[in-house]
């Protein structure tokens, strides 16, 4: 429009009443474009939204929004998005622990920082290098993929200056080199014009133009494409049209997580919703707009297991979080918008919204253990629910909290021998901790890791027990009432392991024990704490009884002997199934070969019947035939899908 404004100065709209509505109003009209439509049209009215708005305290001029386009008409600010449930709050870490460059890092004043001297310490290889081990390090437990699940969120790593992203890119790989799974890093970023901005923390605008970038940043960035090409097989490149698609490629690609984690200096900082996204790191100097909208690429709604946007920085931002979310909220954003500190949620605190005294981590654990020491003891009903209803509680403040450093800090103090004086010397150098706080490590009770798996599978034969046993009865033969409870599955789900970490813990202990007993108890004490694998366990253990481990050398070895014994008994079961329920031969095999591809057996259609033996519908063991037919192929879908193979 402002293009039109400037190229026409007379055309017939400017003297008709005109209504124009502006999104994102902060940015686009406080320059030329404004001037020109005051000048230009005589009878106007102008609205504009914004989530971010200019006001003195966050103005670079004089102008601010209520300066353009008068008094406030209505405000919906972040509070009222997060009570209503539309966004998540943010959890900030600001994790500013490395003693060499802490006063740097705590600096807030842009001309100092822009100075060479502290320029070129920010860039320092040894800073680099410690926060890329530190986001390697943390990685799956920020985004939820530890324990061998990758299903969980992805992150974007938000960094001050092309030469930043270079440093960070080079280092994160040059890192991971030799890793079986490495992280897939991807960046991008373009042009920023050296624009007059508006407001105190404007994120300058990257266009796609990056033929204007100078020739190192502009060899760089064909580098990190042509590694994505790689690892995509796409074929972008560095000019206008080719970036265009590259960056809609790359935006395709982190909402579908195909990208575990995004460099990026300006772009995808603002306007870019994935949310599937739940970690934004941050080295970067954000201030009120610009760090309103970095943040909030990780809030939004997603599943029970993101609680919150997880923000980590790398630089000393409290003050400016602090600034940045009473600027554009009210005096109570700070208790609505952040999220509650690790000691609340450690030792419990009070909901300022709702009155009610939430427990912690640690009466909740000690609860556990004292009413339920031994989880194969709880039979009766009540016990039943009592349990499922507390140790979802432990789920949903362990879910929170394994997002705090203190607490990675706390579980891997138990795995260290503590009167190992050099090891815990060690341990405590790595994570920059005192004697003190190591006291008070020490002081808390952790549940052991075998604990937590048996109560996992106490937990999930409660819910096949419910699903399958006590809601097939009579409502009246139950004076128990489980209306109020509710099953954890996505924070079940959030923690699953998969198959090839089964298998590759199977490869770990063998070596180590030499013991088939104790193997086969630790391996089932796993798979029956997992949802998806507990159709498994007779196969799985059925293996390890029937093979002979100590041959296999690797771990990719003991995974390829396994799919080739599962393929094999998949075949017998298959075969014995069709031959005990006297089924139609080839119909049944293709129907549970059809089975097998979409992980699930289907009653939909005619294919089932196809597969029975003949016999008249109107037989009145007809259904129950078919019936006890399809409960049987469930179970052998359930126990033999994702293992491949034909039948």
């Amino acid at each position: 429009m402002n293009n039109l404004m400037k190229s026409e100065s007379n055309l017939p709209i400017y003297q008709k009443q005109v209504v124009f509505i502006f999104d994102e109003c902060h940015r686009s009209q406080f320059g030329e474009a404004q001037k020109n439509l005051r000048k230009n049209f005589k009878k106007y009215y102008q609205f504009g939204f914004t989530g971010t708005p200019i006001f003195p305290e966050n103005a670079l001029g004089t102008e601010t929004t209520a300066s353009v386009f008068g008094r406030e008409l209505h405000s919906y600010v972040i509070t009222d998005a997060i009570r209503d449930e539309k966004v998540l709050k943010f959890k900030v870490d600001y994790n500013d622990v490395r003693p060499q460059f802490k006063a740097l890092e705590a600096e807030r004043d842009e001309v100092k920082l822009s100075a060479a001297e502290n320029r070129h310490l920010l860039l320092h290889p040894d800073r680099i290098k410690e926060i890329s081990q530190y986001i390697l390090q943390n990685f799956k437990i920020k985004t939820h993929r530890n324990q061998g699940n990758n299903k969980g969120f992805n992150a974007m790593f938000a960094v001050n200056s092309v030469e930043a992203a270079k440093l960070y890119y080079e280092e994160l790989n040059n890192l991971q080199e030799g890793n079986e799974k490495p992280l897939k890093i991807a960046t991008i970023f373009s042009f920023a014009p050296n624009e007059e901005q508006n407001a105190v923390g404007d994120i300058a605008e990257e266009n796609f133009e990056p033929s204007a970038m100078s020739s190192s940043a502009k060899e760089f960035l064909a580098k990190a494409i042509s590694d994505y090409n790689t690892m995509f097989k796409t074929s972008f490149g560095v000019d206008s049209k080719e970036f265009q698609n590259y960056y809609r490629d790359l935006a395709k690609r982190v909402k579908n997580q195909e990208v575990d984690l995004l460099i990026v200096v300006g772009m995808f900082l603002t306007g870019f919703d994935a949310p599937t996204l739940n970690t934004l790191f941050v080295d970067k100097n954000l201030r009120y707009h610009g760090l309103m909208q970095a943040f909030s690429r990780t809030n939004r709604i997603y599943d029970a297991t993101k609680t919150f946007g997880n923000i980590v920085t790398f630089r000393d931002l409290e003050q400016a979080t602090i600034d940045a979310i009473t600027t554009f909220g009210d005096k109570n954003t700070k208790n609505v918008v952040l999220e509650k500190s690790y000691n609340e949620y450690l030792n419990g605190f009070i909901d300022i919204a709702t009155g009610e005294a939430k427990r912690g981590y640690t009466e909740v654990v000690k609860d556990l253990t004292e009413r339920f020491p031994d989880p194969n003891e709880i039979v009766t009903e009540a016990d039943k629910k009592a349990f499922v209803k507390l140790f979802g509680e432990y789920l949903q403040i362990e879910n929170i909290l394994q997002n705090y450093d203190e607490f990675t800090h706390l579980k891997a103090l138990q795995k260290i021998n503590r009167e190992d004086s050099t090891a815990l010397e060690t341990f405590k150098n790595t994570y920059f901790l005192t004697d003190e706080d190591i006291a008070a490590m020490q002081d808390i009770d952790v549940l052991k890791e075998r604990t937590v798996q048996d109560y996992r599978s106490t937990y999930n034969d409660i819910r096949d027990w419910f699903r399958h046993e006590r809601a097939g009865k009579a409502p009246e033969s139950s004076k128990i009432d489980w209306d109020d409870v509710v099953f954890e599955i996505d924070l079940l789900k959030s923690q699953e392991i998969n198959l090839d970490y089964i298998l590759e813990l199977i490869f770990e202990h063998n070596k180590k024990m030499k013991d088939k007993v104790a193997l086969v108890d630790d391996v089932r004490r796993v798979i029956r704490a997992s949802i998806g694998n507990r159709a498994k366990e007779s196969l799985i253990i059925d293996f390890i009884n029937e093979t002979d481990l100590e041959p296999i050398q690797d771990k990719t070895g003991v995974i390829a002997a396994f799919f080739a014994y599962a393929q094999e008994k998949q075949k017998e079961e298959a075969n014995t199934l069709i031959a005990e329920e006297k089924l139609n031969i080839e119909a049944a095999r293709r129907y549970i070969q059809a089975s097998l591809k979409r992980k699930y057996a289907s009653e939909n259609g005619t294919d089932l019947n196809a597969i029975l033996p003949k016999m008249s519908p109107l037989n009145p063991q007809y259904l129950t035939k078919k019936q006890s037919v399809f409960q049987k192929i469930v179970a052998f879908i359930e126990k033999f899908k994702d293992i491949g193979g034909q039948i």
